[in-house]
């Protein structure tokens, strides 16, 4: 059986949206024999699709958790899927650096040293969340490189709106929340010419925690993490909600303009927050974002400042 009955059966099941087609059917329709359609439907069944069987009734496609690369969907680039990695940062790195072409999307089930910004950790439980690392070739400089950043978190809103109709809200520059607690993380690494200062390659690392419960989680983050679905289901496959982010990520190069929609949706303009630079912490009030995607604050005294990096949090009250 080709892998081409196969895709071709999961379109015509998709397509029936839960209805019942025959055996005879669909062999009619694929061009195949009903043993064909019988050994395609087993082998979707083990991808993790869930369908349903039955005598004088046929297939239907019921749901299910695919992790796959036919779950992913049409897709202009390589994909490679894992059931566990250290990090599929660290892999779509080497991958950069043996020539993977743009596009190139790296997805894992799990991740055993998943990393956020600052070398924090970043928890990756086992089935529970989208973790991918997209490997980008942007004609940019190493100054531009926070458009990119931006840009993904715009297109993991996007997605889950899109496939789960949630909204989800930003934190400059990089984290998503939903209902006041963190789903999302992205980490972006990138490789550059030292003489030109152009980008080589951009590695952008999404984690988006999908179905994870405050169980899955070590007690110091469970009071802040949070997921689109705790403990699930969720209406949505892992693997389709990556190609969805992939996509809207790729369809944002070579340009990267989306900061509109990121200021809209950047939730921390007009609150006190804590600034730490790592030189520093203060307290400032945050004001905006300026047209290089920067934080602008301002410091006790009235001195503004431009955040080109960072973190912030925002406090309680202008003293708290």
């Amino acid at each position: 059986m080709g892998g081409s009955t196969k895709q071709a059966l999961l379109q015509a099941l998709s397509a029936a949206e839960g209805a019942y087609i025959s055996g005879q059917q669909l062999a009619e329709a694929l061009g195949v024999s009903r043993a064909a359609v019988h050994k395609a439907a087993q082998a979707l069944s083990a991808q993790g699709y869930a369908l349903d069987s039955a005598p004088r009734r046929g297939y239907r496609l019921a749901g299910g958790d695919p992790f796959c690369a036919d779950a992913v969907g049409p897709y202009p680039a390589p994909i490679h899927i894992y059931d566990t990695l250290q990090s599929s940062n660290l892999t779509a790195k080497q991958l950069a650096l043996g020539g993977a072409p743009h596009g190139t999307l790296v997805l894992t089930a799990h991740q055993k040293a998943g990393r956020g910004r600052l070398g924090r950790r970043f928890e990756s439980p086992a089935g529970k969340g989208v973790y991918l690392s997209l490997i980008l070739r942007p004609a940019l400089s190493a100054a531009d490189a926070q458009s990119v950043t931006i840009s993904a978190a715009v297109a993991v809103a996007r997605a889950v709106k899109a496939l789960c109709g949630l909204e989800l809200g930003i934190k400059w520059v990089n984290d998503l929340y939903y209902q006041g607690r963190k789903v999302c993380g992205i980490l972006t690494e990138a490789g550059t010419d030292m003489e030109s200062g152009q980008l080589e390659w951009l590695v952008v690392g999404i984690g988006l925690n999908l179905t994870t419960s405050s169980a899955d989680w070590p007690e110091e983050l469970a009071r802040t993490a949070g997921s689109l679905y705790p403990g699930g289901p969720a209406p949505v496959s892992r693997a389709v909600l990556a190609g969805a982010i992939a996509r809207e990520l790729l369809s944002l190069c070579p340009a990267f303009d989306c900061l509109d929609e990121y200021r809209a949706r950047c939730f921390v303009p007009g609150h006190w927050v804590t600034v730490c630079t790592g030189a520093e912490t203060y307290a400032a009030k945050a004001l905006s974002i300026d047209d290089a995607g920067r934080l602008v604050v301002e410091r006790e005294g009235g001195r503004q400042v431009a955040l080109q990096h960072g973190e912030v949090s925002i406090r309680p009250t202008r003293t708290g």
